[in-house]
């Protein structure tokens, strides 16, 4: 993506290497014997010093020549927040990245199985624009707006030849997607019911909305809702009207919020709003030297951790450890409420592909590498489902352990946002008795068999001792 002329920095490099050569070899000879380094014209000291001059300006204009390249390159660097999802994460889940009812944008437009769904895109962008009362005049609008827009728009995919769209092909395409998703939010919102019109083909309209290959650019929505949404409802929020979508497709219990998003932000992309409302409100990270421990949600119990929903929560996807305060409380780990099924998945490995390969924070992927080291059996899984953390619509705890463990595999973990809870933790597991706990627990009290034979040994030691003493 950087324009950089390889070629030319090579050669640069090239003559760096060539002259800290000839700097060595003319070190190395100064090293040797006098007679030999002054009978040696070409390595007179008076010589060495003009080579050296010479070479040193040489060497500052290669170093010149990378740093101007390096600058240049990021100065026609632009970032394109839509692009098709590297064949390393699609080809763990190929599904969670393809639309399954509608197309949105060019990436997708024509595939054979979402052709169904293009006359009602039409039919959709038709009522809207009679809604206004003078549709062509609103249509002419917006084609105006897009098509001034038509370099930055382009600008916005990477992935795919848009040349194959002439400007007012793909100007049109953005309007009507834009009408689409726009009427059938309204629709939503007036309904309230998400299965109101089509059960199966709304519940997956939903999804594909926030696939990462499946958008168009925010400003487009911007302009189109300007342009006819606030006409009919002067009032009205582009993000507070997302928001209706998003709430559908959220996988945790607690309702998105707003706050820390604001009505007013701009954002890349529907997907990129949906990114900002799990955003953290606090701090820096501290960049991550070691791999955090993991401990499983059975080895937690073992140790005594207490693990319970988060009814406080300061952001969508926090954890936070809470150290036991009087000797017979228990330390506890409190976590989000979270519904374990497909949509979990496709929201999950979407934002995920976004935040792998855009200059956006990883707290996502953070999220989903602290589950994976929580839940890696069923067996874990059904102490957060009993815990009432996990909500598992996936038939069994083997399949809901199997998928988060999936999401994370080819993933970079940059940054970890769980590092102080999970330092807290490992702390409580390391101490002397609850690791002692942790052992006796795994030996003598995991099964109810062995709490019977243990009560039972316990028992007919007591009476052995009570007969001794007789």
């Amino acid at each position: 993506m950087f324009n950089v002329n390889i070629l030319y920095l090579f050669k640069a490099i090239q003559g760096i290497e060539k002259n800290a050569y000839i700097r060595r070899k003319m070190t190395y000879e100064e090293g040797s014997s006098s007679n030999a380094v002054h009978n040696q014209g070409s390595f007179s000291p008076q010589n060495n010093k003009e080579t050296l001059e010479e070479e040193v300006e040489s060497v500052e204009q290669s170093y010149q020549i990378i740093f101007d390249s390096i600058v240049t390159s990021n100065e026609s660097y632009i970032f394109s927040p839509i692009y098709v999802v590297p064949s390393r994460l699609r080809e763990v889940s190929a599904n969670s990245f393809t639309p399954r009812v509608v197309s949105i944008g060019p990436l997708h437009k024509g595939q054979t199985n979402l052709k169904s769904m293009e006359n009602m895109k039409k039919s959709y962008f038709v009522k809207l624009l009679r809604e206004v009362g003078s549709p062509e005049q609103t249509l002419q609008n917006c084609m105006q707006m897009v098509m001034g827009s038509m370099e930055g728009i382009r600008r916005f995919y990477f992935g795919m030849d848009l040349n194959v769209y002439t400007n007012d092909e793909l100007a049109l395409m953005m309007v009507i997607d834009g009408c689409f998703i726009l009427r059938y939010i309204n629709n939503l919102s007036i309904s309230g019911n998400l299965y109101s019109d089509n059960k199966l083909r709304s519940r997956n309209i939903a999804l594909d909305l926030v696939l990462l290959e499946n958008q168009i650019p925010f400003f487009v929505l911007q302009y189109i809702h300007d342009l006819i949404v606030q006409k009919m409802q002067p009032q009205s929020n582009l993000t507070t009207m997302l928001k209706v979508i998003l709430d559908h497709i959220n996988p945790f219990e607690d309702p998105l919020k707003l706050e820390n998003v604001g009505t007013d932000a701009t954002h890349k992309h529907i997907l990129g709003l949906l990114h900002t409302c799990y955003k953290p409100i606090f701090r820096e990270l501290p960049i991550i030297s070691t791999v955090p421990i993991a401990h499983s949600a059975v080895e937690l119990d073992r140790v005594g951790v207490k693990i319970k929903p988060n009814k406080s929560l300061t952001w969508p996807m926090e954890m936070k450890f809470k150290k036991k305060s009087k000797f017979w409380h228990k330390p506890t780990l409190k976590m989000p409420v979270v519904r374990v099924d497909n949509f979990f998945e496709v929201v999950l490995r979407n934002l995920i592909a976004y935040e792998q390969y855009s200059p956006v924070e990883n707290y996502v992927t953070s999220y989903a590498m602290a589950m994976h080291m929580l839940v890696p059996t069923p067996a874990d899984i059904a102490k957060l489902g009993k815990s009432g953390v996990i909500i598992s619509y996936l038939g069994s705890n083997e399949k809901a352990s199997n998928l988060i463990s999936s999401i994370c595999e080819n993933v970079n973990l940059p940054d970890f946002y769980y590092m102080e809870p999970w330092k807290n933790i490992a702390q409580h597991c390391n101490s002397y008795w609850p690791r002692n706990l942790g052992v006796f627990k795994g030996t003598y009290i995991d099964t109810p068999w062995k709490v019977i034979a243990l009560l039972a040994a316990i028992v007919v030691f007591l009476i052995t001792v009570i007969q001794f003493f007789r």
